[in-house]
C-alpha cells in the first residue's frame, strides 16, 4: 500500500515560503459514432464542414436530441472515478458569444450535471500518493475551429468539431504543485482510456485542460486564481503551473495584487499571457434548456454499467503484486496504460508456467522490450516483437534451453528479422550447454590458468563470480550458469 503524501513542494520566495493551490477542468471527447444532439459523423479529419447537421448548423426549427451512447459514457466514467451518479440531471444554455458555435449559445450542465463528486487517487515519486477530489463531470457540446490562416481579411469556419459530445471533469482545488498536476492528467488519461469513454489524445485535442492556479501563504486563505485556457500537453501542463507561480509569487511580493483573468500558455517563450479578464459564471446567463427536457435514467441502467466496466489500472496493479509478487513500481509502469498491460497479460497467457516466470515477464517487457521501443520511438502496438514470440523467449529461459545472455542475443534476431524463436535457437546452435563434461573442460583449463585468482577466491569466496564471468565468456554465454557455479565450487574447495 502506498503511504499517504505527507508533504508537497513549496516555492521558495525573497520573503519566504508560497504554497501552489491548483484546479483543473479537464475536456474529453467522448467516444461515440455521432455527436452529443445530432447524427453527425465524429470522425477526425475529413474536409472543413463535412461533418455537420441542420442540428449543428443552427438552422430554423432544427431540435436537439440526446444520444444515448454519450450518457452511457458519461455513466461508465463516473463510475470509474468513484463518483456519485445523478439519476436527473438538467441542460442549460451557457450564453456566451461563439462565432464557431452557430447557436450562439452552447448546451452545457450547470447546477445538476450528470455525475457528482468522485475521486482520482494518484501516484507520486518515491511511494507516496494523493487523492485527488473530483467535484463534477457533465455533458457539453463541442465548438467549432476557427481558421486565421486561409485569407488575409477574414477567418473561416470549420464546424466539424461543432456539437462533438465533451464530457467537462472538474477537479477540486486539491493538486499542490506541478508534478501532482502532471500525473493527475496521467492518472485520469489512462482511466478514460481503459474505459474506453475518451481515446485520450491531447495531439488531436481529444484531452484538453483548463488549469486554474493561484497562490497563498502555506495554510493561509485561497488566493486569487488565473486560469490558463486549452492545454493540451502533459509536461506544458507543468511548465505552465511552474511559471504562473513564479509570476504570482513576484507581483504579490511586490506589493502588487493578482487579477483573476484567464491565460494562453506560449510554449515557446515557456511563459503565460494574458487572454482577457475572467467573466464570473453568472455572465454566462445559463438557463434550462427549453428545447431538451431533463435527463433521467434508472438505478437499473447505472448497475448495468457498473457490472460492464473493465478492470481499472488501480485494480489491475494491486492484482499483480498479490497474484504475481511484481512490485509497486512494476506493476505500476505495466498498467499505466492499457495497451501495455495488455501486451503483458497476452505473454503471460502463453507461458507454460505462469506463476513462475511472471516476474521473469515483467523484467523483459518493462527493460527489454519497452527501453527498444522508447529508443526507436515507437509504441507497444508497432513491436516488432509480438506477445507469442516473447511469451517462446521467456519459456526458453524458464526450462534451461537458453541463458538470459543468449535470450538477448535471441531477442535482437527476432527484432530484426522476425520468426520463431524455438526453431531459431535449434537453426543457429544457440542451445544452453548444460553437460558437465563439456563445462568441467573449460573450467578445469580456467582454473589451471589462473592460480593466484584461485588463491583469492579461496580467501573470499566472492570472487568465484570473476571465475563464472571467464567460464561464460569462454563457452559465448552457452554454459548454464548455475552449473559452472556448482562446479567451480566444488573444484575450489569453496
Amino acid at each position: 500500500m502506498n503511504a499517504p503524501v505527507t508533504s508537497h513542494k513549496l516555492i521558495k520566495g525573497a520573503t519566504g515560503d508560497w504554497e501552489t493551490v491548483i484546479g483543473m477542468e479537464i475536456h474529453a471527447q467522448v467516444v461515440s459514432n455521432s455527436k452529443l444532439f445530432s447524427g453527425a459523423s465524429t470522425a477526425f479529419g475529413g474536409e472543413p464542414n463535412s461533418h455537420v447537421s441542420l442540428v449543428d448548423a443552427a438552422m430554423p426549427g432544427m431540435l436537439p436530441v440526446i444520444n444515448e451512447e454519450c450518457v452511457r459514457q458519461a455513466v461508465r466514467t463516473g463510475l470509474g472515478l468513484n463518483a456519485r451518479i445523478n439519476l436527473r440531471s438538467v441542460f442549460d444554455r451557457k450564453n456566451y458569444f461563439y462565432p464557431d458555435l452557430p447557436q450562439g449559445y452552447q448546451i452545457s450542465q450547470y447546477k445538476s450535471p450528470i455525475v457528482g463528486e468522485g475521486e482520482v487517487v494518484v501516484e507520486l515519486d518515491g511511494g507516496r500518493s494523493v487523492t485527488i477530489g473530483i467535484e463534477r463531470l457533465h455533458l457539453e457540446q463541442d465548438a467549432g475551429k476557427l481558421l486565421h490562416d486561409q485569407s488575409p481579411t477574414m477567418s473561416y469556419v470549420d464546424l466539424n468539431r461543432s456539437g462533438v459530445a465533451l464530457m467537462e471533469i472538474v477537479s477540486k482545488p486539491d493538486i499542490r504543485d506541478a508534478e501532482q498536476a502532471k500525473a493527475y492528467v496521467t492518472k485520469l488519461r489512462s482511466i478514460l482510456r481503459y474505459l474506453g469513454t475518451c481515446d485520450g489524445d491531447m495531439e488531436k485535442g481529444n484531452l484538453r485542460a483548463d488549469v486554474n492556479v493561484s497562490v497563498r501563504r502555506p495554510g493561509g486563505p485561497l488566493g486569487t486564481r488565473c486560469e490558463i485556457k486549452n492545454m493540451n500537453s502533459i509536461n506544458f501542463i507543468g511548465q505552465a503551473i511552474e511559471y504562473e507561480a513564479r509570476r504570482q509569487i513576484e507581483i504579490l511580493e511586490d506589493g502588487g495584487s493578482i487579477d483573476q483573468e484567464t491565460r494562453l500558455f506560449d510554449p515557446g517563450k515557456g511563459e503565460t499571457r494574458s487572454m482577457r479578464s475572467k467573466e464570473e459564471a453568472h455572465d454566462y446567463r445559463y438557463f434550462p434548456d427549453p428545447d431538451l427536457l431533463p435527463l433521467e435514467f434508472s438505478q437499473a441502467l447505472v448497475d448495468e454499467l457498473k457490472t460492464e466496466l473493465p478492470e481499472l489500472p488501480d485494480q489491475k496493479k494491486a492484482r499483480f503484486i498479490a497474484d504475481l509478487a511484481l512490485s509497486p513500481y512494476d506493476a505500476g509502469v505495466l498498467v499505466a496504460e492499457r495497451e501495455s498491460a495488455e501486451f503483458y497479460e497476452a505473454v503471460l497467457a502463453r507461458l507454460a508456467d505462469r506463476a513462475r516466470d511472471g516476474k521473469l515477464t515483467a523484467n523483459w517487457v518493462i527493460n527489454e522490450l519497452f527501453g527498444r521501443l522508447n529508443k526507436e520511438g515507437r509504441d507497444i502496438t508497432g513491436s516488432p516483437v509480438s506477445s507469442e514470440q516473447l511469451a517462446a523467449i521467456i519459456d526458453l529461459i524458464g526450462e534451461g534451453t537458453i541463458s538470459g545472455k543468449i535470450a538477448k542475443d535471441l531477442f535482437e534476431i527476432v527484432w530484426q528479422e522476425g520468426g520463431d524463436p524455438r526453431a531459431l535457437v535449434e537453426a543457429r546452435g544457440m542451445k544452453q550447454v548444460t553437460d558437465l563434461g563439456a563445462i568441467e573442460k573449460v573450467v578445469d583449463d580456467i582454473v589451471a590458468a589462473n592460480p593466484d585468482k584461485v588463491a583469492q577466491a579461496k580467501a573470499k569466496p566472492q570472487m568465484i563470480g570473476w571465475f563464472v564471468g571467464q567460464v561464460m565468456k569462454s563457452s559465448g554465454g552457452k554454459a548454464n550458469p548455475q552449473a559452472v557455479n556448482d562446479l567451480l565450487k566444488s573444484k575450489l574447495g569453496l
